[in-house]
């Protein structure tokens, strides 16, 4: 699928969120404001998300634009991958979410397993820190990067939480239907290396 057109729009948005940051002159704050609008209305031309509903979200955003921060805890137990089932499209994932202002890069790796799976965890090593543009996920508006942690298990049991509705450990060969927009096969699968090799290099894109 060719998502040249979301491309486009993300670029034309972070243009115009950060000429809304430093212009002063009203007329070149019409036309950021301008070119805001029609990145809104590429993506609902072709979305189904309607052109309002996207307003909202870019008059949310502030200051100069980056990308987000995805973490996700990679735990392993007896050869088998922890991941978590996730409520809104039933579909699995690796315990995580967007990083919180104030939690260093390893305190939120341990904070969302412990919510989404129930297990107390220790940070061990970061694994990978992916740019989503670069693999197979679901389109979303926002540019992620996902960082990949690598937690071992201290305490706790398999509990779901408010996001979670089923915590499970997978084997590489016998893994379910992802949520991609989270992680994807190919992602997961490159997590097992590292169980194998302890001293394998971090991933970086």
């Amino acid at each position: 699928m060719n998502l040249k057109w979301l491309e486009w729009a993300r670029r034309i948005q972070a243009l115009s969120q950060a000429g809304l940051t430093f212009s002063k002159d009203p007329f070149d704050i019409e036309r950021y404001e301008e070119l805001r609008e029609i990145s809104a209305d590429i993506i609902a031309t072709y979305t189904e998300l309607e052109f309002e509903q996207i307003q909202n979200i870019f008059l949310q955003e502030s200051g100069y634009p980056t990308p987000k921060v995805d973490v996700r805890g990679v735990v392993f137990q007896n050869g088998e991958i922890l991941l978590v089932k996730e409520r809104n499209d039933e579909k699995w994932a690796l315990p995580g979410g967007f990083c919180e202002v104030g939690l260093s890069p390893l305190e939120n790796a341990i904070k969302e397993v412990e919510e989404e799976s129930g297990f107390q965890v220790k940070a061990v090593r970061p694994l990978a820190l992916l740019d989503m543009n670069i693999h197979a996920h679901t389109p979303q508006l926002h540019h992620y990067y996902k960082l990949f942690i690598q937690c071992e298990i201290v305490g706790g049991e398999a509990t779901i939480g408010m996001e979670t509705n089923d915590v499970q450990f997978f084997s590489k060969a016998h893994l379910p239907e992802l949520s991609t927009g989270r992680n994807t096969m190919s992602q997961i699968k490159s997590m097992f290396a590292f169980a194998e090799d302890p001293f394998k290099e971090m991933m970086i894109d």
